[in-house]
């Protein structure tokens, strides 16, 4: 399913760097497929080092050409990165966005072509592979995107397939919620 496909990961965080670790150690890509792009430079030499990847800060560049372009990116910054690099995105591509509490429509609303998008929902689990990612896919998704999106997320972990009326309310009781517990019992 992934084989030969160019891959860019806007946002190599935690989340990014977990997909990038978990298709590069279960074979599905190679790192020369896989490029990462960071918000801060002082960022670059940390991601190279760690995943082994082309790294920049450059995200308007790296979505040129490639197949699949991977969103990890906080929910607040979403709006700047999808200004940059829509102009760049063509009908061909994928989007995948992770972020948190961002619509599909929120996404295609701000794409001046019919993009295809499928939103992502993992949860922390999936930064050491036994995640479960919910699913949902955009108005000019097909079956086939959701199933790339499912190869991508299955490397970290299991995946389910919901509407998108369902994706917060998966956002508060496997992300949100579980991430303020943590803080209240640290508090305690």
């Amino acid at each position: 399913m992934l084989a030969n496909k160019k891959v860019v990961v806007i946002g190599v965080g935690k989340i990014g760097e977990a997909l990038v670790s978990g298709l590069i150690n279960r074979g599905e890509l190679k790192a020369k497929d896989i490029v990462g792009t960071v918000g801060q430079i002082d960022n670059i030499e940390r991601a190279k080092q760690k995943l082994k990847i082309d790294v920049t800060t450059n995200n308007k560049e790296s979505v040129r050409g490639k197949d699949i372009v991977l969103i990890a990116v906080k929910p607040q910054n979403m709006e700047a990165v999808l200004m940059e690099i829509g102009p760049e995105l063509t009908p061909d591509q994928l989007l995948i966005s992770v972020a948190a509490s961002v619509s599909t429509a929120f996404i295609e609303e701000r794409l001046a072509k019919p993009i295809p998008v499928v939103r992502a929902m993992p949860n922390t689990p999936a930064l050491v592979n036994f995640g479960m990612t919910a699913l949902c896919s955009g108005s000019h998704s097909q079956k086939k995107h959701l199933e790339i999106a499912q190869a991508i997320f299955s490397c970290v972990g299991e995946t389910v397939f919901l509407d998108e009326n369902l994706m917060d309310g998966v956002t508060a009781l496997s992300a949100s919620g579980p991430a303020y517990l943590d803080v209240v019992i640290e508090s305690l």
